[in-house]
């Protein structure tokens, strides 16, 4: 029963000496994870104020910063993980991807059939932010326009 306990205390003393020899690595990754989400989120304001004063590109200027924003955080991730776990390659996870890309597309059909939708609408603009819609018997201005909804509050400021 001892050489169980000594065992076990052993290996959870491995454990917190493997995690307190990562903790600079660890740090290092979230200061350069902080540093793309600041980065992204700067990329996603001046896309939108590159496309903010052409009427026709407001809609494509926000789909447009939201996914470089999407993907200035993901390329941060991977760089994160790979200072964190150094055995960690991107490479890996997009050959994994790959393989289960036809599971994950069968699984989220749906959802990817309404942001694709969400993404035509914002493209052919039947409507814009600051627009007066009527739909379905609520009336009201169309306040924030996303790949999978529309936000439009109503005159009696209710949120739809």
């Amino acid at each position: 029963m001892n050489a169980e306990i000594s065992t076990a205390w052993d290996k959870v003393q491995s454990m917190i000496n493997g995690f307190i020899a990562l903790l600079p690595n660890i740090v290092l990754g979230l200061i350069v994870f902080i540093f793309f989400l600041f980065i992204a989120s700067r990329i996603k304001i001046l896309v939108k104020r590159l496309t903010r004063n052409r009427r026709s590109a407001r809609n494509l200027g926000l789909v447009l910063g939201r996914l470089a924003q999407g993907l200035t955080i993901l390329i941060g991730l991977f760089i994160a993980l790979s200072i964190v776990i150094p055995t960690f390659k991107a490479g890996d996870l997009v050959q994994l991807l790959g393989i289960s890309g036809v599971a994950i597309g069968f699984a989220f059909r749906d959802i990817l059939q309404n942001f694709l939708a969400g993404i035509l609408i914002l493209l052919t603009e039947p409507f814009q932010i600051d627009d007066q819609i009527v739909f379905k018997g609520f009336e009201g201005t169309v306040e924030n326009i996303e790949t999978r909804a529309t936000t439009i509050r109503t005159g009696s400021n209710a949120i739809l």
